[in-house]
C-alpha cells in the first residue's frame, strides 16, 4: 500500500532562483519557507523521505505566500510557469518519489489563470491546480475569478485550496498587526472556513456541478462547527437587519449543508487524531486523503510526516478505510497510475 502525500510543499531549484531574483531578500512567510532545507534541497528530501520507506511518496505543491504577493500579474504567471515547469521536471525523473505535482494558478492573471491551468494540466499532466482562500484580499466568488473556475470543473481536476493570511492582518481594529502569529494558528483555519462558505452560498457547486476542491488541514473549522454552519445557517438573516438574506439559503438547490460536505479535506492536523476523525465524520470516507504538510514542523521536514501516518495506523478504523486514506482514494481523485 502506497502513503501518498497530497498536500506538501516544495519549492524547486529553478523556481527558488527565480523567486530571490523577483523579491531580493527574505522575510516573513517567504523566510520561513527558504529556512527549511527541505523545501529547497532535494537531497534533504529524500533523506526524509527515506525515513518512511519506499512506499512513502508526494505530491508536490508550490508554498506559500500566494504568487501575487511577489509581484504583479505578468510576474505570477512566469513564476507559475516555472514552478509547473520545474515540479513536472521532478516527477518525470523521479515517478516513483514523485507520482505528480500541483500547479498554482496565476489567479490575478486575467488570461492567464486558465491558459496556464490548461498548459499544467493537458500539457504537463499537472493533477490539479493550486490557489488560496483570498487573492490580494478579494473574495474567490468575485466573476473576475469564474473563469478559472469553470475550467477547472470542465476537465474534472481538483482544485487544492490553501490558506492565505500574514501578520498584517489584524487581530483587533484597532491594532496594526496579528500578535503571537494568531493569524496562523486561528487565521488559516478560519480563511479555509471563510472560503468554503463563500463559494458554497454563492452558488459554487449548483454552477459547477463537477468541481472537486481539496481543503487543507482537514477542512478547517467546518467539521468542528457543524451545529453551527448547518442549524445554525438555517435562521440566515435573523441576525441582519439591513439585508434580507432570507433568499441566499432558498436560492440553492439543496440544503445548504449538504454543499460543505462536497468538498475534500486533508489529514495535515499537526498530530491531531480528533482533527482526522472529525473529518472523516463530516466529510465521508471517501473524501478523506492523507496529507502531512511537510516540511513545516519543529523538526524541518519528518515529524508531521511521522505523527500523521503514526496516527492513521493506530487509529482505531478499518484496514479498508485506512488504505483508502493513504492511497485508494488520491489515485481515484487525482487520476494516478502507481
Amino acid at each position: 500500500m502506497k502513503k501518498i502525500d497530497v498536500f506538501n510543499h516544495i519549492w524547486p531549484e529553478p523556481f527558488f532562483n527565480a523567486l530571490i531574483k523577483q523579491i531580493g531578500s527574505m522575510s516573513d512567510m517567504t523566510k520561513r519557507s527558504g529556512d527549511v532545507p527541505m523545501m529547497t534541497d532535494l537531497d534533504r528530501r529524500f533523506e526524509v523521505m527515506d525515513m518512511f520507506g519506499e512506499d512513502y511518496c508526494q505530491i508536490l505543491s508550490l508554498a506559500s505566500p500566494p504568487l501575487e504577493k511577489f509581484g504583479d500579474p505578468a510576474i505570477a504567471l512566469e513564476l507559475s510557469r516555472i514552478g509547473s515547469d520545474s515540479m513536472a521536471e521532478l516527477c518525470q525523473k523521479y515517478p516513483d518519489r514523485f507520482p505528480g505535482f500541483v500547479g498554482t494558478a496565476p489567479i490575478t492573471h486575467p488570461e492567464g489563470m486558465v491558459t496556464e491551468s490548461k498548459r499544467a494540466i493537458e500539457e504537463l499532466g499537472a493533477v490539479g491546480m493550486q490557489i488560496f482562500t483570498n487573492v490580494n484580499g478579494t473574495a474567490l466568488d468575485l466573476p473576475a475569478y469564474a473563469p478559472f473556475f469553470e475550467y477547472m470543473n470542465s476537465v474534472g481536476k481538483p482544485i487544492w485550496l490553501h490558506p492565505a493570511r500574514g501578520q498584517d492582518f489584524a487581530d483587533y481594529k484597532t491594532e496594526s498587526r496579528s500578535e503571537y502569529e494568531i493569524f496562523w494558528t486561528f487565521g488559516w483555519p478560519y480563511e479555509t472556513s471563510a472560503a468554503m462558505a463563500r463559494m458554497v452560498f454563492s452558488q459554487f457547486f449548483d454552477k459547477w456541478p463537477d468541481l472537486k476542491i481539496i481543503t487543507h488541514h482537514a477542512g478547517g473549522m467546518i467539521p468542528y462547527f457543524e451545529g453551527r454552519v448547518g442549524p445554525g445557517w438555517d435562521q440566515m438573516g435573523k441576525r441582519t437587519s439591513d439585508r434580507d438574506l432570507s433568499v441566499v439559503r432558498t436560492a440553492l438547490k439543496r440544503p445548504h449543508l449538504e454543499y460543505f460536505k462536497e468538498f475534500y479535506a486533508d489529514t495535515a492536523s499537526f498530530g491531531s487524531r480528533k482533527a482526522i476523525e472529525h473529518a472523516i465524520e463530516f466529510f465521508g470516507e471517501s473524501r478523506v486523503l492523507f496529507a502531512s504538510d511537510a516540511p513545516f514542523d519543529p523538526e524541518g521536514g519528518p515529524y508531521y510526516i511521522r505523527e500523521t501516518i503514526n496516527l492513521i495506523e493506530r487509529m482505531d478504523i478499518s484496514d479498508e478505510l485506512r488504505r483508502k486514506i493513504f492511497q485508494d482514494n488520491a489515485v481515484a481523485l487525482l487520476g494516478l497510475k502507481l
